[in-house]
């Protein structure tokens, strides 16, 4: 009988071993956007389906949090201070802005950014290579000259195109500055109309009437939080709008040639899973995705005036209806 506290020290001892493991195993992700919107949500839809994929589940072993900005960039700094307080395995920052709050508040807790177009001109990496820093991550960079094309193919003979954007958003400064390079070599012109705030948009929009054949967006993280005031003024005004965000066709947009954010979302989980597995961010190239999807909208053409071909129809990825 006297050896029963032995055995019972013995057998607790065993349970411990056996859970510390696990408790070791366990690794924390902080996931932070700029604003929520169908794209962005994507992304972190995705990022969490393919942590579970190479085995890391909320619950289990992974501490997950995430938070949004609400389109607030000081908001977005004190998520980026409060998450590298919290010390994670790995931050993953969604879109420009918070990329670049949450890489100007560490140089040590590794970085994925994602749903960023150029990381490089945001300054979170010195080029595409292996940046040998805390941060690595996963562009959309889109390729500009297949974005004309299409704007040529639901409006011919559009020769003004008007892009209503936020001017302090980088990435949509570089599609800025790219689209006043190539439209002028294809007969077109880029007309500005900006939009600091999301509750900017619809002026902006409005401020086009006149001035232009279509109105083109980009990822621009306001427009496509406050999409559907966009609808209104092209519907009302016979406005073709374009996107560059398969989701806003959903919402209203005509056409959009873009990345598939749940796929974009993915493929930065599978990045931090490497990152959990022990590689350093520093060593890891950051990505593009060059998986395009065409989406159409035939009822949003007529209510903005314009009547799709059916070779483009015939050729979409998906038809909203």
């Amino acid at each position: 009988m006297k050896k029963l506290p032995w055995m019972t020290l013995g057998a607790l001892a065993l349970a411990m071993a056996a859970i510390a493991p696990a408790s070791a195993q366990e690794k924390s992700v902080a996931v932070t956007a700029i604003v929520e919107h169908p794209a962005l949500d994507a992304v972190r839809d995705g990022v969490k389906a393919a942590l579970k994929e190479a085995g890391y589940e909320e619950g289990k072993n992974l501490k997950w949090q995430y938070q949004s900005a609400q389109g607030n960039t000081g908001t977005a700094a004190q998520i980026a201070r409060k998450f590298v307080g919290d010390n994670p395995d790995a931050i993953v920052a969604i879109a420009t802005p918070s990329a670049q709050a949450v890489v100007a508040a560490t140089k040590t807790v590794p970085v994925v950014f994602s749903a960023v177009t150029d990381p490089v001109a945001a300054k979170l990496v010195p080029n595409w290579d292996a940046s040998h820093t805390n941060v690595t991550g996963v562009s959309d960079l889109l390729a500009l000259d297949k974005q004309i094309d299409l704007i040529k193919q639901v409006v011919p003979g559009a020769k003004r195109v008007g892009m209503v954007y936020n001017p302090g958003e980088a990435n949509s400064v570089v599609v800025v500055n790219q689209l006043k390079e190539l439209l002028p070599k294809q007969g077109m012109n880029l007309v500005e109309a900006s939009a600091p705030r999301s509750v900017d948009v619809g002026s902006a929009a409005r401020s086009l009437i006149g001035k232009v054949d279509v109105v083109y967006t980009n990822t621009d993280n306001n427009v496509v939080s406050a999409y559907e005031s966009l609808v209104k003024v092209g519907q009302e005004a016979k406005l073709p709008l374009v996107a560059s965000d398969t989701d806003s066709v959903k919402r209203g947009a005509i056409a959009a040639l873009g990345i598939n954010y749940r796929d974009l979302g993915e493929q930065t989980g599978r990045m931090v899973a490497r990152i959990l597995k022990g590689e350093k961010p520093g060593d890891i190239k950051p990505e593009t995705s060059t998986k395009l999807e065409l989406f159409v909208n035939p009822g949003a053409a007529e209510k903005q005036g314009v009547k799709l071909s059916e070779d483009l129809v015939k050729s979409a990825t998906e038809v909203v209806k």
